[in-house]
């Protein structure tokens, strides 16, 4: 299911966002970024739309996705 970010506590995305960016195998190309600077990165995607953030209700689990990737989690 996708859930509008916006409908997040602030505190609650901001956890959010910590820890998806330090997950292991997140990649952010050649140059080293601060948390601080990767959370920004990706609540600017979230914001313009080229993220979206998912929940799984049989897992528990959220995730941030592509929106090109989307389909692949449609199932």
């Amino acid at each position: 299911m996708i859930v509008p970010w916006q409908a997040l506590d602030p505190d609650t995305l901001q956890n959010l966002l910590e820890e998806f960016v330090s997950r292991d195998g997140t990649d952010y190309g050649e140059q080293e970024l601060s948390l601080a600077q990767k959370v920004e990165q990706v609540r600017a995607k979230l914001q313009s739309g080229e993220a979206l953030l998912l929940f799984s209700e049989s897992s528990g689990q959220c995730n941030i996705v592509s929106r090109e990737r989307l389909p692949e989690f449609d199932h």
